[in-house]
């Protein structure tokens, strides 16, 4: 293989994991994080309660 093909290859391999990266990983990292998140925070309000002043 020439230096000019791989070079091509090598190009559309970098322009399908940019792709990748932007409309799947990112966007399902982001889900699982904030859905990560709001799990812990409902897990930690069964245990010690509501925030807030005990009534």
């Amino acid at each position: 293989m020439d230096d000019k093909s791989r070079s091509s290859l090598d190009k559309r391999h970098e322009t399908r994991l940019f792709l990748f990266l932007i409309f799947l990983l990112f966007p399902l990292l982001s889900i699982a994080i904030v859905g990560g998140y709001g799990f812990v925070v409902w897990m930690l309000q069964l245990i010690m309660g509501p925030p807030g002043p005990p009534a």
